[in-house]
């Protein structure tokens, strides 16, 4: 009889602790409700056309021009300016080796992105070509607490200039943390997939047990791990569930439908409809 309840007991402490661990936000931000039913662009509205790359100026303005909101990428570069870009290395993007964070923002901006005439921008020229027009999900890259500190610190003092709306979110817990301790005033989240299918330096994260750290107002989610456990534990604690990356009208339809994300993150394509749902 003493073992079973023993048993129990750690049983219960152990489910205790998974809700600590991955619980959200314990506000109610009001951004989310800004948040809920609308179609984000990721990295733009990009690949439409020929000279439209992801995370250029031109996919940036297309994407303002037709009413969406834009998700982007923003990391530092070795003189410390924070500049609009996905990856980690230049390859893929500019057919040129070499990390992006070991050059300088003139040695970047001698490069082309997939072989037209644009050039990674910067952060301040995104925020100047989008202009407020629609809300910004900004996805903050950096996995070293050193380089999220100061990202956050760099990003923070050029976003608190601008008179649009944002919202930021990171794979690496650190940044919502940066965020809840020096801006709580701003929605943040927390961007995640299955632990079990995650090529990242922190593949752990997709079990959102580092929530206590930032205690994110939304979870960015992969719309292939609808149903891990851990996601919907979070948004059954009360966060709002964003999905990503939603590549076809199907696709789309289930996520919002049939898995109930509240706000669809998109790309290669023109969603039907206005950007809000009606």
């Amino acid at each position: 009889m003493t073992a079973f309840w023993i048993i129990l007991g750690v049983h219960a402490f152990l489910c205790l602790l998974i809700l600590f661990l991955v619980f959200p936000a314990f506000r109610r931000h009001p951004e989310r409700q800004r948040m809920t039913g609308i179609r984000v662009a990721h990295r733009g509205l990009h690949d439409l056309t020929p000279s439209c790359p992801e995370n250029s100026l031109p996919a940036f303005a297309l994407a303002a021009e037709k009413g969406y909101a834009i998700e982007n990428d923003i990391h530092l570069t070795k003189d410390g300016e924070v500049v609009v870009f996905h990856d980690d290395d230049l390859s893929r993007m500019c057919g040129v080796e070499g990390k992006i964070e070991e050059k300088t923002l003139s040695e970047l901006k001698e490069l082309r992105l997939q072989d037209t005439d644009e050039r990674i921008p910067t952060l301040k020229e995104c925020l100047d070509t989008v202009a407020g027009r629609v809300p910004l999900l900004i996805e903050f890259k950096s996995f070293s607490f050193k380089g999220a500190e100061e990202l956050c610190v760099k990003a923070n003092a050029i976003l608190s200039e601008y008179e649009g709306i944002y919202w930021i979110q990171s794979f690496f817990p650190w940044v919502p943390r940066w965020y809840k301790k020096h801006r709580p005033d701003i929605c943040r989240g927390q961007l995640a997939s299955g632990f079990y299918r995650e090529k990242f330096p922190l593949p752990v994260v997709g079990m959102l047990v580092f929530n206590l750290f930032g205690r994110p107002d939304f979870v960015s989610y992969d719309i292939n791990c609808p149903r891990n456990f851990f996601f919907r534990l979070c948004v059954l604690l009360g966060a709002h569930p964003a999905g990503w990356t939603v590549r076809s009208a199907d696709a789309l339809k289930e996520t919002e439908g049939k898995y109930r994300f509240r706000t669809a993150i998109f790309e290669l394509f023109l969603p039907d409809g206005p950007e809000r749902r009606s």
